[in-house]
């Protein structure tokens, strides 16, 4: 009998890993079921090592599909069961309509696994790399409350709304960042080719030049000398950073101290609690448990404070206390985060409440982020003409010194 590698949620919200011999993908499905539990993943036991691993199966889940692919296919998928088609036939226009060969080859596999027997949300879980287990749990519940067209519909809403937030504020820095670039390379252009035309005149005359000239005189040495080497040192003190914030303890600390920054604080803060909260009232209005829930939401966040703190919620709630009382004492989300969230506990309408959260942050956002920019842009601009007229005054400052002593 073959056997199988399965991931799934435990009826306690644990996520388990194990091994199973069964006849098909379904039997394990059926037998993870019976004991309560939630399939996220399964595959045969022998998948994923050797040169298995590189068949296009294999190479489809490694490289994973775009966020937006994955929320166009399941948009896609859900108009077709809307419109009274088995999943076969929608799989299959999937196919047949896929924009890319990526795409074709996850909507064939997903095909394939379905018509072996095993349901969608396993068959998702075949692919990793493209459907978070935010999808397999979502996907899981609308099978078994039969709402999956809905269930596709809102999970594909939800990475709509997901990708539109992160897009605005990727979108928000492009013109501050471009401004900082070009300063930076101003005052590089001016400190390595501008000024060093000057020096060998300033040296000539023998003259006493301004403080500012002769600090700007010894800043450009150094970087014509050192710069190189300069360079490399923040390269390596920037991969040195990065090996560090990979270890729990300091990224821990250093995610803490972004959310408490004066300024950019604030706005983490609203983007995680607006990511938290859309997430856990989706997973919750579609029939997932709240510890289950939970542990879905943890994969979910990116800032290493928080999932501490939802870990904490999360083994207090499967002892029978309250989920909002461990967020609050965290101090990782904005206390309106805290006052909805014990609303909706206190009226058992936590789902609803919490995407009532989301909405108020993601507005928040957008505003926060319009106000950000309004006076980040200035700021730059202000900046860069400050910098940029200091060195050429300085070096008119020094040249009128000259014409000066020529005249005498």
């Amino acid at each position: 009998m073959p056997g199988f590698r399965y991931t799934a949620i435990a009826p306690g919200g644990a996520l388990q890993r194990g091994r199973m011999e069964a006849a098909s993908e379904a039997e394990v499905v059926a037998t993870l079921r019976r004991q309560g539990s939630i399939p996220l993943r399964i595959e045969p036991a022998a998948a994923g090592t050797g040169f298995t691993a590189l068949l296009p199966a294999g190479l489809g889940a490694r490289r994973g599909l775009r966020r937006q692919e994955v929320a166009d296919l399941l948009l896609e998928l859900a108009t077709m069961l809307g419109a009274g088609q088995d999943l076969d036939r929608a799989l299959r226009y999937l196919q047949d309509t896929a924009p890319n060969r990526r795409v074709a080859q996850v909507a064939t596999g997903l095909r394939d696994a379905v018509r072996d027997g095993s349901p969608l949300s396993a068959a998702l879980g075949r692919y990793p790399a493209s459907f978070h287990r935010l999808h397999v749990g979502l996907v899981q519940a609308g099978e078994a409350g039969g709402r999956l067209a809905q269930t596709l519909l809102r999970l594909a809403e939800l990475l709509q709304r997901q990708r539109r937030l992160a897009a605005s504020v990727s979108a928000a820095l492009i013109y501050p960042g471009l401004l900082l670039a070009a300063t930076l390379g101003s005052v590089a252009l001016l400190l390595t080719q501008v000024l060093p035309q000057f020096i060998p005149l300033f040296e000539q005359s023998g003259a006493a030049l301004p403080a500012s000239t002769q600090f700007l005189i010894e800043l450009s040495s150094l970087a014509s000398r050192h710069g190189l080497l300069a360079l490399l040192v923040l390269a390596g003190g920037t991969l040195a950073v990065g090996a560090l914030l990979r270890r729990p303890g300091p990224r821990r600390l250093v995610d803490r101290l972004l959310l408490h920054l004066p300024v950019l604080g604030p706005l983490l803060r609203e983007v995680q609690a607006a990511r938290f909260s859309h997430v856990l009232g989706t997973l919750l209005v579609n029939g997932v448990p709240l510890i289950a829930a939970l542990e879905v939401v943890r994969g979910t966040l990116g800032n290493a404070a928080v999932v501490a703190a939802v870990d904490r919620a999360t083994a207090l709630a499967r002892e029978g206390g309250g989920l909002t009382q461990a967020l609050a004492d965290a101090g990782v989300f904005p206390p309106r985060t805290i006052h909805l969230l014990r609303l909706g506990e206190e009226n058992a309408q936590l789902g609803p409440m919490a995407l009532r959260a989301a909405e108020i942050h993601e507005e928040r956002i957008r505003l926060a982020i319009q106000r950000l920019l309004a006076l980040l842009v200035p700021a730059i601009t202000i900046l860069m003409g400050g910098l940029v007229a200091g060195i050429v005054l300085s070096m008119l400052t020094a040249m009128m010194g000259l014409n000066d002593l020529a005249g005498m």
